[in-house]
């Protein structure tokens, strides 16, 4: 069910912070029609950490029903608080999505036991499809693949994001999965690894770029999912400077900009996030125009 180009959604908001709804419902449209696998509504791109419960909450449904089912809606639900994370992902089964992602508690730093107990206690209390979140880099953890494989066992934990940065992971987990007989789906964290992490037996990626970039993300992971790796190079090269640009800063400062840049959302981000440093813009207008972003394949769905 999960595979191929799925893209961590932004939250569109306007000036003054406010989430806009209107073109939220819009992005959800072009991103059907621009071919995209899978949405997931509120990840750490979506600015989770800033939307309180009642926003997670209704961001989630919005995305759900402007979807009606054409596409999954996988619902970020993560927390460094296993209750919260329990909270969020029922809210989710209750709003209908297809599944959470649950990045794995930052700040408090658990164990590798700590770990496999957060997410077996949410697997127990919602009993809904789950994928796990690895980045080390945002949560101060690392979800070691020996603690993948062991959490692969229970059979509502049906994929990962990997977002170690380790592109030989993906080969790691799946071989460590094997010797205990379960099964798991590996989905690419970092645009820039994609490819690779398709050629070691990943599903898809979890998709920044995809944000700026729908059809081109969708192309280049149905032909690597195809094995037509000729094709899938050709394509990811004209993305590999919009991989790089979109963290200029940090994310989802550059994607948010480069959506305003598109005609496609309103100039809205939250604090302690600040728009995109002047000093970055053309650079990041320069990937987009090199990616064929600055031309829609669509008409634009605007900001409201």
């Amino acid at each position: 069910m999960f595979h191929g180009s799925m893209v961590a959604l932004v939250t569109p908001m306007d000036p003054s912070g406010s989430i806009d709804f209107n073109a939220l419902r819009d992005l959800v449209e072009w991103h059907v029609s621009e071919g995209t696998h899978a949405i997931v509504a509120v990840g750490t791109t979506g600015e989770s950490a800033t939307l309180d419960v009642r926003e997670h909450v209704a961001v989630i449904r919005t995305v759900v029903e402007q979807c009606r089912g054409r596409i999954p809606v996988i619902a970020g639900t993560g927390a460094n608080s296993t209750a919260e994370a329990i909270e969020l992902t029922k809210a989710a089964m209750e709003v209908q999505a297809d599944a959470a992602l649950l990045v794995s508690p930052y700040y408090n730093k658990p164990t590798q036991e700590g770990l496999y107990r957060h997410y077996l206690a949410i697997a127990d209390a919602c009993h809904f499809p789950m994928i796990l979140y690895n980045v080390p880099g945002r949560t101060a953890g690392d979800i070691l693949p020996e603690t993948v494989a062991r959490l692969a066992e229970r059979p509502c934990i049906v994929g990962i994001k990997e977002a170690s940065g380790h592109v030989d992971r993906v080969a790691e987990i799946l071989a460590l999965c094997e010797e205990r007989s379960a099964s798991i789906r590996v989905f690419s964290g970092n645009d820039g690894e994609a490819l690779a992490a398709m050629a070691l037996g990943a599903h898809g990626v979890i998709s920044v770029t995809a944000n700026v970039a729908p059809k081109a993300m969708a192309d280049l992971m149905t032909a690597a999912l195809a094995g037509d790796f000729a094709a899938a190079r050709a394509i990811n090269a004209r993305l590999v400077p919009l991989h790089r640009d979109l963290f200029l800063e940090s994310n989802p400062i550059p994607v948010k900009w480069a959506l305003q840049e598109m005609g496609r959302i309103q100039a809205g981000i939250r604090l302690p996030l600040l728009p995109l440093a002047e000093a970055f813009r053309e650079r990041l207008r320069r990937s987009l125009g090199q990616a064929h972003c600055l031309v829609s394949t669509s008409a634009p769905q605007g900001a409201h």
